[in-house]
């Protein structure tokens, strides 16, 4: 009975905890939302805007730009030297 308890209290926290999680949409909406009201932004103005805003794809994360340079890097068959000046210009350019 009283793993039971334990399973459902864990299970609920779970679940708890993924409906305040805020996905990347509302993120990138509440970013846009905010720079709208900065600008000021009114009617079509702003609905231009916030359509332009939502439609951009956000700077990749360094993890991403490592992981694309890591594969190019790989493709040439770079190694040694040349391989760290390539990753090295390639992380600097994305």
């Amino acid at each position: 009975m009283k793993r039971l308890q334990v399973s459902i209290l864990v299970l609920g926290m779970l679940l708890a905890g993924q409906g305040f999680a805020a996905t990347a949409q509302q993120e990138k909406m509440k970013t846009c939302n905010a720079d709208a009201t900065a600008k000021a932004l009114k009617g079509d103005e702003r609905k231009a805007f916030m359509s332009t805003c939502l439609k951009t794809k956000p700077a990749p994360t360094q993890q991403e730009k490592m992981k694309t340079c890591n594969a190019d890097a790989t493709t040439q068959a770079l190694k040694g030297d040349a391989r760290k000046a390539f990753m090295s210009d390639c992380l600097k350019k994305k």
